[in-house]
């Protein structure tokens, strides 16, 4: 069985956290995992070009064959919904180039499938990424967001297209 290498985003215009995941059957291994951050000076146009650089060479060194990202969720705040739609469309975008295939789930399915809860905080997440893939130690917070997104994506491969909507 060949290896499947899934990049993970978990979007923000000041620190978006990435994740490269190789799953092969049942196994998962974490090649590569942190955040992009941008300095809260930077314009943001400089924050997108930041993230499209650092995701372009994500997909050159690690090839991925999928990309997973937190899908749109509802802000209370148009300007923070709309501030994230363009880190979102930067990431989407650059995986169109690539033609990458791209999966999106919700905040509240990827702690669901990473943690069995929906309503499970930062620190769970962070600790059953670090369990399940047995790393030293817990990686920050948007990496591991990243991360999880990932794994929720490895959990949803084998479900058929048409129930996988009615999941996420």
């Amino acid at each position: 069985m060949s290896a499947t290498r899934i990049l993970g985003v978990d979007t923000s215009l000041r620190s978006t956290g990435v994740a490269v995941l190789e799953v092969s059957g049942q196994q998962m291994r974490a090649l590569a995992y942190g955040r992009i951050q941008n300095k809260p000076k930077l314009k943001h146009s400089e924050c997108l070009a930041s993230i499209h650089r650092e995701i372009e060479l994500l997909i050159e060194e690690f090839s991925p064959d999928e990309v997973a990202i937190e899908g749109a969720f509802f802000a209370k705040n148009a300007k923070t919904a709309m501030i994230l739609g363009q880190a979102r469309g930067t990431v989407l975008a650059l995986s169109a180039l690539h033609s990458l295939p791209v999966y999106e789930y919700s905040p509240r399915s990827v702690k669901q499938a990473v943690v069995g809860v929906g309503s499970a905080q930062k620190a769970q997440v962070g600790a059953m990424v670090t369990r399940l893939l047995g790393l030293a130690e817990p990686p920050q917070e948007d990496a591991a967001d990243a991360l999880a997104i990932a794994i929720c994506h490895t959990h949803q491969r084998g479900v058929p297209e048409a129930l996988r909507s009615k999941l996420v």
